[in-house]
């Protein structure tokens, strides 16, 4: 996972850089297969605003939040990624069971010899 971390008019320091990887392994761990994640934080007057769009195979997952302490705008950001990588994961899994449908199974019922 290729983590890319930008600011807006701010500064990252190490330990927000160190609280959104920690962050982002729980993302990480209901979904292996994240290609890219790309987290751009900034500050508007005072409103601390974190938006991130992570690249998985066949779709592009963006969220943002904003609040007046940055480290709560990404607890509400992972929370809501957390949301839409188990959606993801759950539309791209195989629903159809092997052998499962009637017009599979083996009928048990042999037909009456007269």
């Amino acid at each position: 996972m290729n983590l890319n971390l930008t600011g807006h008019h701010l500064e990252i320091t190490p330990a927000m850089r160190e609280y959104i990887q920690g962050k982002l392994v729980r993302v990480s761990n209901h979904f292996d297969h994240m290609i890219d994640v790309k987290v751009t934080m900034s500050v508007e007057k005072l409103l601390q605003k974190v938006e991130a769009t992570i690249h998985v195979p066949g779709n592009d997952i963006h969220a943002e939040s904003s609040n007046e302490n940055m480290y709560s705008a990404i607890d509400t950001l992972t929370d809501k990624l957390d949301r839409q990588v188990v959606k993801h994961k759950e539309k791209i899994a195989d629903h159809h069971k092997t052998n499962g449908a009637l017009k599979h199974q083996v009928s048990e019922i042999e037909p009456e010899a007269e």
